[in-house]
């Protein structure tokens, strides 16, 4: 499955309009992107998509020098629960 990039998300479907899964965040502020969705279709849950998503986000995160703020309880929970990210989250 390919995941493409599209205006403030990434998704994995034919195009922006026909999707199965996404991540969408929109403008925090100076540097900083707010995660505010994480959908991924029935058909397709359990098989990680939702974890590659948030991957590609902070794949960009790290490309562009920003920090994420996690709202949406996926990201959330994915974000602060992972070490890794830790570099990415952006602290209060």
């Amino acid at each position: 499955m390919e995941i493409k990039k599209g205006n403030n998300k990434f998704y994995i479907g034919e195009t922006e309009d026909n999707m199965i899964a996404r991540i969408t965040w929109k403008n925090g502020g100076s540097n900083i992107i707010v995660i505010d969705h994480t959908i991924v279709d029935p058909s397709l849950r359990g098989q990680g998509i939702a974890g590659l998503l948030i991957k590609k986000v902070v794949e960009m995160a790290r490309q562009e020098n920003l920090k994420i703020v996690p709202v949406c309880s996926y990201a959330v929970a994915k974000l602060t629960r992972t070490n890794e990210y830790e570099d990415v989250l952006h602290k209060v």
